[in-house]
């Protein structure tokens, strides 16, 4: 019965009709009595106040008013007219100005009766005037029950021209609550309502439209937030479960002959204690039979690909073929260098694939891959190309997978007769509250150390004055031998943005550091992928001491000679570019700076990431304050942009709220994995609603 009045369509509301039904889904997407019932409001107005026309000062914005309307009158013509009315209320007079719906709100004023005012005050010659003020009967105003606080929706210019309006749509909220009265299903258990001292789920929705004080208001919210929390988490984890438990994956059960070899005899440098911590908890997971699903997050620098390629030869040791795919082909090629010159005194073999790949030797890729023969590859999107058949699949590596779509990972996962143990990395540190929301299916392991020895990179911010100085600190580096990149935010001028453009810019350098003393390299995005690699390569080998680049050398290349990063109208980037485009440097045994260069006036945001930047280089700090700044939704680049639709939870705001609910589901599912205890009936009947409507967004592999 509840279900069948929540799913009433919303035409059969009292006051709203064929009409406004049509422009309420078109506008809003509300079909239902439900839809309506969580279109919540995103504020209140105290509406218990009154002033006197006496009291408006430039300081009261928003008032209201009680008096009487003395005098209506028409002004303009056609589409130029407005009405008029003079209001006063025994202290003063203030005009009243509408400009739509002009003949109904004249038809509908009366004289001598004693009307309520709000809205928004101006000024204009001098006489203080409302423009389309909210206006009723004071009888009317003191029946409504709604003199203290008021909700405000959110809605359209069609809406309002529907007479939907916030107010509008309150009054709709009137007619619908008393009507799903013992209707709004619970959602939560009675032991979890009562432990966390909350409101019924029907309570909850009645003092968040209507509250009687902000504290309810508050309390209202909360307990609403809590509930989209909570079932987001029941998903994930519920699912990460049926992961771990459901789904039969290669067992890696010995550390063999390859991998204590390699850790033995080749490991040029000490693990640190994180890399060790983050092996141990893989090889945990790869030796249980079932399917591995986890996240590896490090910080630029902290040596995710040690651990990868320590992981690679644990599965080839167990007979199994391992596949890393990259982003982009630099990243996949700087990959293919670095586990090649790791394992050239091992008995493996390793391959690149990518869209470059010559035909002959896609041949041989494909020939070796399903004998078994060649033990890793590593590539592009080219390595979930149908053509690509592995013989015996065991783990695939996926490096910085937000570039990545859900469909792209699914083809790599297709790939084995049995799902593959899938690696995750990415070196954009993920705040603690978003990686348990957007990744919440996955293990988390996290490589919070940087190598020993490594000095930290000093960052400084110098604006356009300081550009020479600049200039003469970078002859001082190439002068002890070492190199510089210079990075631009934009690869043409633009008018609408007054920031140095690549090619001005490489024009500059050219002066100020002419030939035969000084080579440069430029790369950008528009090149071809041949000249790119061409130019990268002279950098890497030392035959230009400066890369003037975009930022399409933000992950991928490694010079570890490299020991100034300029970043040029530094102001254009958000934290995370800019702590990426840091990481380029360092990479060596000399100090490496950061300069980041910016106009002399720059936005209170764009101060704030900047002297974030000179302030500290810890990625996950760094991370924090990119959430807090930026929000969710596009943190975590394209792929993730828009997917965090949360309804009214805010993961910046309500980071503890998550952490509550993420404890207590996984406490539930640990207790009652099938939520088949009778006292769980309304969390099981809510999730499964839930899993029905919302969109799989989680979904990594």
């Amino acid at each position: 019965m509840a279900s069948q009045i929540l799913d009433t369509p919303i035409e059969f509301l009292k006051g709203v009709g064929p009409a406004r039904a049509d422009v309420l889904r078109k506008e809003l997407g509300i079909f239902t009595f439900k839809e309506l019932l969580y279109h919540l409001p995103f504020r209140y107005v105290d509406r218990s106040k009154f002033y006197t026309v006496s009291e408006l000062n430039s300081d009261a914005a928003v008032v209201q008013l009680k008096g009487r309307i003395v005098r209506v009158s028409e002004v303009g013509v056609a589409k130029a007219k407005r009405l008029t009315a003079i209001f006063e209320d025994g202290t003063g007079q203030i005009e009243l100005v509408w400009f739509k719906g002009a003949k109904w709100i004249k038809d509908s004023l009366r004289a001598n009766t004693e009307y309520v005012v709000y809205g928004k005050i101006s000024q204009f010659k001098s006489t203080w005037n409302i423009v389309h003020p909210e206006i009723e009967t004071v009888d009317k105003f003191r029946l409504s029950g709604s003199s203290g606080l008021r909700p405000v929706y959110n809605t359209t210019e069609k809406l309002t021209s529907r007479g939907l309006h916030s107010t509008g749509i309150s009054k709709l909220m009137e007619v619908l609550l008393p009507t799903l009265k013992a209707q709004i299903p619970e959602t939560l258990s009675t032991e979890l309502v009562s432990k966390l001292k909350f409101y019924s789920r029907e309570e909850a929705l009645m003092h968040i439209h209507f509250p009687p004080s902000l504290e309810e208001a508050e309390k209202a919210r909360n307990r609403l937030k809590f509930d989209e929390l909570f079932f987001i988490q029941l998903m994930l984890i519920k699912k990460k479960l049926q992961q771990t438990r459901n789904v039969p994956a290669a067992r890696f059960a010995k550390v063999g002959e390859l991998f204590n070899q390699f850790y033995d005899k080749h490991l040029a440098f000490d693990l640190t204690e994180a890399q060790k911590r983050v092996i141990k908890e893989i090889r945990s997971d790869v030796n249980t039979g079932y399917h591995m699903n986890r996240l590896l997050q490090g910080d630029v620098g902290s040596g995710k690909t040690i651990v990868a390629l320590l992981c690679a030869l644990l599965a080839i040791d167990n007979g199994y073929q391992v596949a890393v795919m990259a982003p982009t082909e630099i990243l996949a090629k700087q990959h293919f260098e670095s586990f090649s010159a790791s394992l050239e005194f091992l008995p493996v073999t390793v391959s690149l694939l990518t869209g470059s790949t010559k035909t002959a030797a896609r041949r041989e890729i494909h020939a070796s891959l399903m004998d078994g023969s060649l033990n890793i590859l590593i590539g592009t999107h080219a390595l979930i190309e149908p053509k690509v058949e592995f013989k015996q699949l065991g783990l695939a590596i996926v490096d910085e997978q937000h570039r990545f779509g859900v469909a792209q990972r699914a083809r790599l996962w297709n790939k084995a007769k049995m799902p593959p143990h899938i690696l995750v990395m990415t070196a954009t540190p993920i705040p603690r509250t978003l990686a348990m929301t957007l990744y919440g299916d996955l293990d988390l392991s996290v490589i919070d150390e940087l190598p020993p020895g490594r000095k930290p990179i000093l960052t400084v911010h110098r604006t356009d004055s300081a550009r020479l100085k600049v200039f003469k600190f970078i002859k001082e580096e190439i002068a002890l031998g070492r190199q510089i990149y210079i990075v631009y935010p934009l690869i043409e001028e633009s008018q609408a943005l007054d920031y140095k453009d690549l090619m001005d810019g490489y024009e500059s350098i050219s002066r100020s550091f002419p030939l035969p003393d000084y080579k440069i390299s430029i790369v950008h995005g528009k090149m071809k992928s041949e000249d790119k690699n061409h130019e990268m390569q002279r950098f890497i080998s030392g035959e230009t001491q400066i890369l003037v680049a975009t930022t399409v050398i933000e992950v991928g290349v490694n010079v570890p000679n490299a020991s100034v990063m300029i970043i040029e109208s530094a102001e254009r980037f958000g934290l995370s570019q800019l702590h990426q485009l840091r990481g380029r440097v360092g990479r060596g045994a000399d100090q490496s700076y950061c300069i980041l260069m910016t106009d002399e006036k720059i936005s209170k945001e764009a101060k704030i990431r900047v002297e974030t930047m000179c302030r500290t280089n810890d990625g996950f700090e760094l991370s924090e304050v990119d959430l807090e700044l930026r929000g969710p939704g596009d943190l975590m680049g394209t792929q993730q942009s828009g997917e965090l639709n949360l309804a009214i939870a805010d993961l910046v705001l309500d980071k503890q709220i998550l952490i509550t609910a993420r404890h207590l589901a996984m406490e539930l599912l640990e207790r009652d994995p099938s939520l088949t205890a009778p006292e769980n009936s309304a969390i099981r009947l809510s999730l499964a609603d839930m899993m029905q409507i919302r969109k799989d967004w989680s979904q990594i592999s």
